[in-house]
């Protein structure tokens, strides 16, 4: 989808001066091109918003110095509200169209599979009876898709993956902006979900899309059964997640996590390699890798072990 970003600002009531580009898509400042529309709203993205190649950008005034000379300006006091209004202009247009997938040799589909338009499905893949696969969803070899499985379009799925009964794959993050009345404007989620090679998705597991780029699980790790990973997150290779684990949005991690059950994180951090999290831990901060944490806020596990030690002496 392309529009004339004159046709985006009326609907968002701003002016701006400059070319009346084409803009394709909406995209962070460090990943944005020439033919995106991105936005500013926190002096904690300053260096990228110097280094950005977005030709549009929303922003306070306050940043205009700061963004490079080339880009366009859409100067307003709400840059977030209205990347959500604009967001809906590239928001992947649901149908009830189904198509024949494209199919490599040797599956086995159960006839009541419902697919969407421009399906790809490698060799030696089984899916059973009542998922549903998006459109432009692409499916490596030998996986194995349970029954009432939903993927949603433009998700990516590796070989040898495994997803369990009820899991949905892309479904959209938890995204808000929120007006001055406190009303809240859906972010459409407009990126997708890469399921990695070798990854086993366990039951009823929910897996967001996301905002733009994409949601990955990475190569080889393995997701227990009531296992949330938000919009954004970043799973690094051969992680471990046990049951109800739930990790906040733009959540990145290492590789060979182990996070124990009903564990979680908040968003925008990043988890090391090899690190352990017990169960029930809360991270809070960012953590370094090699080490085992517990508690919350989630803490190197001899040192809390030590103060429940001593919480127990002074019930004692």
């Amino acid at each position: 989808m392309k529009y004339r970003l004159s046709q985006i600002v009326k609907e968002l009531d701003i002016t701006f001066m400059g070319e009346d580009i084409e803009i394709s898509s909406i995209n962070n400042l460090a990943n944005a091109s020439s033919h995106s529309l991105s936005f500013i709203n926190s002096d904690q993205y300053i260096n990228d918003l110097k280094e950005t190649k977005a030709g549009a950008i929303l922003l306070e005034s306050k940043y205009i110095g700061v963004a490079p000379k080339n880009a366009i300006k859409l100067v307003t006091d709400e840059p977030y509200l209205m990347l959500a209004y604009a967001s809906k202009f590239f928001a992947h247009e649901l149908s009830t169209k189904s198509r024949e997938p494209n199919v490599g040799e040797g599956c086995d589909i159960d006839p009541f599979v419902r697919f969407g338009k421009n399906v790809i499905i490698g060799n030696n893949v089984k899916i059973l009876a009542n998922c549903y696969i998006g459109d432009n969803v692409t499916i490596g070899d030998n996986t194995l898709i349970y029954p009432n499985v939903s993927i949603y379009h433009h998700c990516s799925i590796g070989s040898n993956v495994i997803i369990h009964s009820g899991s949905v794959i892309g479904s959209d993050g938890y995204g808000f902006a929120h007006t001055k009345l406190g009303e809240h404007v859906k972010i459409y989620q407009n990126g997708n979900v890469i399921i990695e090679d070798d990854v086993e998705i366990g039951a009823n597991c929910a897996i967001d899309r996301a905002i733009f780029d994409s949601t990955i699980i990475s190569k080889g790790s393995k997701l227990d059964n009531l296992v949330h990973v938000a919009h954004n997150c970043i799973i690094g290779e051969h992680s471990l997640l046990a049951g109800q684990v739930g990790l906040a949005g733009s959540t990145t991690t290492g590789r060979n996590l182990v996070m124990g059950g009903q564990s979680a994180s908040a968003g925008h951090l990043h988890i090391g390699d090899f690190s352990t999290i017990a169960g029930k831990g809360g991270v809070t901060k960012s953590l370094e890798g090699n080490n085992t944490y517990a508690g919350f806020p989630a803490i190197d596990v001899k040192l809390w072990r030590k103060i429940q030690a001593k919480i127990a002496r002074l019930i004692k």
